[in-house]
Parts: structure tokens; sequence; C-alpha cells
């Protein structure tokens, strides 16, 4: 018998818990197409359906009074739903597709207690339908965090390092470009500084990308606002030169790109806020995996062999970067020890990152390995931004039913389905997943120049899709170079930097989420030659020159009143102290003096 509304029923047994978790998960999905009554209620509206076939499947009863069970009732009642009907179309049309269904269905309706207790572990003992409105505010408050840090990290030193009279000159920089790319400039090198590259506008790019970024965090017309602080950092990224390459910088980038399309752009703040789409937490969600994924892969296939052998951590507290204090408590510590740690990081970086795409609990326990995992990395080094953008696309693996604990759902539309693409987000999508699939295709052409080998060199330059994977092969030694400047060629002094290791007394500090771009990049230097690294040499002709933006870059001044005649730079080995030396010494390094670095510089 059909419905009196003429609409089909699927009918369950409401004396199996799984039944009606699963039944109470699938309503959202057909919203009011399907109604869903238990066998206890309306069986005596069926004979020709027995009790005991209601007890071993489920029922759908069509419009028309027809009837089906098993895998293809099921299907059935998600044909009723938007962008559902594959599931029926391929167990219609499918060779083998229908009689695999019917055996799973099978399977786990004759062991429903275990089936029952499985799910209730992996997606807990809730009915509700999960939805991510609070998820998305609590990502998007922290994505907001993440940009207003970025800028205001470059506006304290922005000027220093591409302004007028810095070490790479913004303007300089453009003028090459004009000349290289010629009428393709704009395009190539996309970046409102082509209006105006002098210092005043460098801090107001920087200030107006923190005001967006503000508006973001307070979740004022959050769409045009993370559409600003995306074009505002790709600007600052496609001048500052070397000192915005890193992959973070890029993470910000594609992560800020993708969000564009999360935010639900209401033409007035008081309406209602959509749903989030479903389809853009899954590609952010695949974003972690693959910055994760790739780490530990790049690991593996570099052949290095402290990765292989499990030593890479007796050397990286000591050769990252900027190392924290408690990296050196860290490098202390027992080499059993850190050989187990290396064990942990391909664990976590190959194996617990995929249970991002497992269901609720199974996400729930990757994001908390995740973001402790992150955490000790803000505990033991100093990545900028890193961890905490890391961190802020963890907490896409959780959903409302966890932030709820803490935040109100007032004025959330919590009832409307995050699993369907609605009609007016279609364009979005589809032009993301446009630029998405133009992108990646050519990753899997062969070398041979194709339409998508040009389209990807085309897009490149906006990074919004790009490749990750850090510490492929680990530095052993930590070579540090140290600036020397002198008056006569005998007295040499040296140049201290605010983060980086000069003075062996000097503690390793926190600096993070502040990224020093200078001392990054000396760091970097340090590991080739200053031919491969011509800004260096830009740099140390701004300290003959007495610039003051770029010297306000550094900690102290040997030469406070005139510049020196002459400097150079040396390469010193730097090691962590243990525990007598430094209880002794008051020292957290020692060094000794490998060569010289760059010949003895001079003004003409």
């Amino acid at each position: 018998m059909p419905d009196k509304n003429n609409k089909p029923v699927l009918i369950y047994d409401d004396d199996c818990g799984f039944c009606r978790f699963w039944v109470s998960r699938w309503k959202p999905f057909t919203q009011d197409t399907v109604i869903y009554k238990p066998s206890q209620g309306v069986a005596e509206n069926y004979p020709q359906i027995s009790s005991q076939q209601f007890k071993n499947s489920v029922y759908f009863v069509a419009s028309d009074g027809s009837f089906c069970s098993g895998a293809q009732a099921v299907f059935k009642t998600f044909a009723n739903a938007p962008n559902g009907k594959w599931l029926l179309r391929a167990y219609e049309k499918v060779p083998g597709f229908a009689s695999v269904s019917e055996w799973g269905y099978r399977q786990v309706a004759e062991n429903r207690q275990i089936f029952s207790t499985v799910t209730r572990w992996f997606w807990g003992s809730s009915m509700q339908t999960p939805t991510w409105f609070l998820t998305r505010r609590v990502f998007l408050f922290l994505l907001g965090l993440v940009y207003i840090l970025a800028f205001g990290s470059l506006w304290i030193q922005i000027e220093g390092l591409v302004g007028e009279a810095g070490i790479l000159p913004a303007e300089l920089y453009l003028k090459g470009a004009e000349t290289h790319w010629g009428a393709q400039r704009f395009w190539q090198v996309p970046t409102l500084f082509w209006l105006n590259a002098g210092n005043e506008f460098l801090y107001t790019v920087c200030l107006l990308g923190a005001g967006a970024s503000l508006m973001v965090m307070v979740n004022f017309f959050t769409g045009w606002a993370l559409l600003m602080a995306w074009i505002f950092y790709l600007s600052i990224f496609n001048v500052a030169q070397p000192f915005l390459g890193f992959q973070w910088d890029t993470l910000l980038l594609e992560t800020g790109f993708l969000s564009l399309f999360l935010v639900s752009w209401r033409g007035n703040i008081n309406e209602p806020e959509s749903s989030p789409s479903w389809f853009i937490i899954f590609l952010l969600r695949l974003l972690l995996f693959r910055v994760v994924f790739s780490s530990g892969v790049v690991k593996l296939l570099s052949q290095d062999p402290t990765w292989a052998d499990l030593t890479a951590l007796y050397y990286h507290y000591e050769t990252q970067p900027l190392p924290t204090w408690v990296g050196w408590y860290t490098h202390q510590l027992p080499q059993g020890f850190q050989e187990f740690s290396v064990v942990c990081v391909f664990v976590i970086q190959l194996g617990v990152v995929f249970l991002i795409f497992g269901p609720r609990r199974i996400r729930y326990i990757g994001c908390a390995a995740l973001v402790f995992f992150d955490v000790l990395i803000i505990l033991t080094g100093n990545y900028g931004f890193f961890n905490l953008l890391t961190i802020a696309l963890c907490l896409l693996l959780l959903d409302d039913s966890v932030f709820s604990r803490w935040l109100s759902t007032k004025g959330e539309k919590s009832k409307v389905s995050v699993f369907v693409i609605q009609k007016k987000s279609l364009l979005k999508v589809g032009l993301l997943g446009v630029c998405i699939m133009l992108y990646a295709v050519p990753l899997l052409t062969t070398n041979h120049p194709s339409i998508y080998v040009y389209i990807s060199k085309a897009i490149r330059p906006f990074h919004i899709f790009n490749s990750y994977g850090l510490f492929a092969v680990m530095t052993t030694s930590r070579p540090e170079i140290i600036i020397l400047g002198s008056d006569d060629r005998e007295n040499w002094f040296p140049y201290e930097f605010k983060w980086k290791p000069g003075n062996v007394e000097k503690k390793p500090k926190f600096v993070a989420p502040h990224q020093p771009r200078l001392d990054w990049q000396m760091w970097f230097a340090a590991l080739s030659n200053y031919e491969r690294n011509p800004w260096l040499i830009q740099f140390m002709t701004r300290l003959l020159q007495g610039s003051p933006v770029v010297i306000a870059l550094l900690e102290n001044n040997p030469f406070p009143d005139t510049p020196p005649r002459y400097l150079q730079a040396v390469i010193y080995e730097y090691q962590f102290t243990n525990s007598e030396i430094r209880n002794r010494d008051n020292s957290w390094w020692t060094r000794k003096l490998l060569r010289p670095y760059t010949p003895i510089l001079r003004l003409p």
C-alpha cells in the first residue's frame, strides 16, 4: 500500500539499534522526499510482507505500491536524494555490482550486533547527522589569525627586505620582470605592486591585509575579506623574491583560495549562513593529507641514509634553521629515544594521516595525533605560522558536536544538509574543480607538450595548487655564516642577528609565529656558496652603505656611527653543547671556524 501522500516509504526494524542509527543518518540526504516508518507500526498495512521479512531486511515501497528489499531498497532510497541516483544506476547497469551489494547487505543483516558495535565505535552513539557550521567558524577564525600574523610579521621587516633601500627592492624586481615578460607581466607576476612598489604602498598592503584578516576573524563580510587577504598576500609573495618562497607561504595561498568556496558570500550579513559545502571541506582535508603524506614520502624517495637508519633526529634539533631552547634539551635525549621518534614520524606521516578519511571517531583520533605532532614541532623549532595553519586544517576533521560544548550554534541553519551541493553553489564548485583539474592533470601526463602543460604554466603564478614535502634530506652539520666588519682589515667585529645563532652564549629562543625572513635565508645560504645567493652580496652592500632599514633587521650593529670600510662573511660550524659544558661555560653552542664564505668586500 503506497503512502497516502504518494511518497515512497522506507520500512525498517525499530527494535534494531543499527537500523535506527543509519536511518537517522539517511534522513537528511532525502529530506522530505522519502517517508521512514518502523515496521512495528505499519506492518499490518503491508500483508504481502511477513513480519520475519521485516526483521531480516529494510523494505522500500514505491509510490505505485511496488516494493523491494536489501541493498536495492537502500539504493532506491538514496535515488530520491539530490546527486544520489548514481548508486542505483550502478546497481542496475554495472555487471556484478548488484550481486556483490546484496551479498554485502546479507552479511551485515546477519551480523547486526557486531556491526552495531563497530558503528558505535567508529561513529559514536549520536544519531544526529554531523554539521560543520561551528567547525567552519573555528577554522576561519584561525585562518584569519594566521593571515594577520603573516601580514604583521611582514610589516616589521618588509621595508628592509624589499623596500626602496632594502636588500632586494621590489621596484627593481618589477622592472626586470617588465623587461623579461613584456605585456604578459601582469599575468606572470600577478601583484598589486605594478601600481606602486614604494615603501608606503608596501606598508599599505600589509595594513590592508591585516585589516581583511581581522574581518575574517570576526566574521564580517567574510568572503570578500578572504578574497582581499588572498590577493594582498599573493601580491607580496610575487615581489618578495627568495624571502617568501617557503612551503607555508604557498600553503597559506592554497588554503586561502579553497576557503573562498567554503563561505556563503551572503549579500546581507543578517541573512542566515548556508551550510558549508562538504565537497570543499573534503578538498581542504585532502590538502592536509597532501601536506603530511608528502613529507613522509619525500623522506623515503630521497634515500637519505639518516632516515633509512633512523638517525635523522640525532641531527635535526641542532641543524634546523632556528632551534628553540626546548630543542636543545630534546637533543640531549638518548639515542634510543631519537630512533623511536623517527619511527613515530613515519607512522604519523605515512600511516596515521590516512585516518583523515575515516568515519567520525577515527577522524577524531587522526586529528588528535596530528595536532599533537604539530605541537611538538612548535616546541622544538620555529617554523613561522606553518604549524598553526596545519592545526587549523586538522580541526576540519572535527564536526559541530565537538565545538558545541564551548560555542553557541545560535543563528545557524543547522538543519540544512551539508552533503548536498546546492544549485547556487554549483558555479563556484565548478570553477574550483576546473582550476584543480587543469593544474593536476599535467602532473599525470608525459613530458610531451600539451594544452594541459600550457594551462598549468599559465595558472602557476597564482599558487592555487602546490607541491609539498619537508626535510627530504637531513642536514648533518650546521654551517653558520657570520658577517664581520672592519675599518682596517686587522680588527674585525661581528654583526649579530636577532634570532639565528651567533654568540655561543645566546640562548635559542621562541620566535614563531613571527618568521624573521633574513635569518631564515642566512641558514639556506650557508648550505651553498655566495655565487648561488646573490641576494647576500646585495645585503652586505647595504650594510656597507649603512642602510638604516636593513640594519634594523639585525640585533647588533658594531658600527653605529659610520659603516665599516670592509665586510667579509665567514663560515663556522656550530654544534649544541652538552649539559656539562653549558653548566660550566653558560654556552648553548660550540663553534669552530671553517673558511671564508665571501672575499673581502668594499664599496667602490
